[in-house]
């Protein structure tokens, strides 16, 4: 098996207060993944971006991108990882498109004679095609985050990491992120997102991470997620089988079965969902409806950090 994306191992940053801000975490973000990290304001998202990166340093543990230990190998692995950590940095009176030219030159990995042609891909993939001559100071807080997507995007990248590359942006433009995320995961890049919108890392993500005071709480992939054991099969059926419906439940195994007006609820467990349909057309119930609600991303993350999503955030 290939070597994950991204991996670390007891990762840790104590700051001189004692504060620890990321307390021993294990990530591993396979090869071609959407990876979306989770977690609260303070729960040390950023400074492990941060020290994978190595824009800060570890007190402990270690940390690989691309099988390559960092930051020691920085300088041979960069070039091939696009990132976008916090606010965007921009000289501010230059234009959009002169600040990416001025980035580019200074990049000794990158072709000088394609750079107009790059320059030009990276800001249409990001619509900021007609405001790539606007000062850089007049930009708003989502065409400096276009901007900085722009950036990380100016060369083919085997991984990228994001941090809330949605920030600022209007509905359409986190739907175009979101289409330029799945873009790119199809192209074969790994991409590691931390957001705060927990729809947005739901729709794409294949893999979760979420984090809470410092500590990696849950990793997995998303259908792992999907596929938990606190599923319930919700039947309906006329208020009369509500008896019937019962008993077949409970005959095929089904716990904590309860009714609820003309619906009958059950834990799943491990009980194929179209063995309850068939059971129940075979006892003669009138099926109505009968869906299956499995624990959500959200339910998950309430559980974990005992706090909800502060989108507001």
């Amino acid at each position: 098996m290939s070597a994950p994306a991204i991996r670390t191992e007891g990762l840790t940053k104590r700051f001189r207060s004692g504060q620890v801000a990321v307390d021993g975490i294990d990530l591993a973000v396979p090869q071609g993944a959407v990876y979306g990290f989770l977690g609260p304001n303070g729960s040390g998202k950023t400074t492990t971006i941060r020290m994978l990166l190595g824009l800060a340093r570890p007190t402990e543990g270690r940390a690989w991108l691309l099988d390559q230990r960092m930051p020691d190998n920085g300088a041979d692995v960069l070039p091939h990882v696009g990132a976008l950590v916090e606010g965007p940095a921009f000289h501010p009176y230059l234009s959009g498109r002169a600040n990416l030219v001025r980035l580019d030159a200074c990049d000794v990995t990158a072709d000088p004679t394609t750079s107009k042609v790059r320059i030009d891909t990276a800001l249409d993939r990001v619509g900021l095609s007609a405001a790539a001559g606007k000062l850089f100071r007049q930009y708003s807080l989502g065409m400096k985050q276009r901007l900085g997507l722009a950036l990380a995007l100016l060369r083919p990248r085997k991984l990228l990491v994001l941090d809330e590359p949605t920030n600022g942006l209007d509905p359409q433009g986190t739907r175009e992120v979101r289409n330029l995320i799945r873009e790119l995961s199809d192209d074969g890049t790994t991409i590691l997102v931390s957001s705060h919108l927990l729809s947005e890392i739901d729709q794409v993500c294949t893999h979760i991470g979420i984090m809470g005071q410092g500590k990696l709480l849950a990793q997995a992939k998303r259908s792992e997620l999907e596929n938990d054991d606190d599923a319930r099969v919700v039947v309906s059926a006329p208020p009369s089988q509500a008896s019937s419906t019962v008993t077949v439940l409970e005959s095929l195994g089904l716990t904590d079965v309860k009714t609820d007006d003309r619906e009958v609820h059950a834990h799943l467990g491990d009980v194929p969902p179209a063995r309850v349909s068939a059971a129940l057309v075979h006892a003669g119930v009138d099926l109505e409806e009968m869906t299956v609600r499995r624990r959500s991303l959200e339910q998950l993350f309430v559980e974990l950090t005992g706090e909800g999503f502060d989108v507001a955030s």
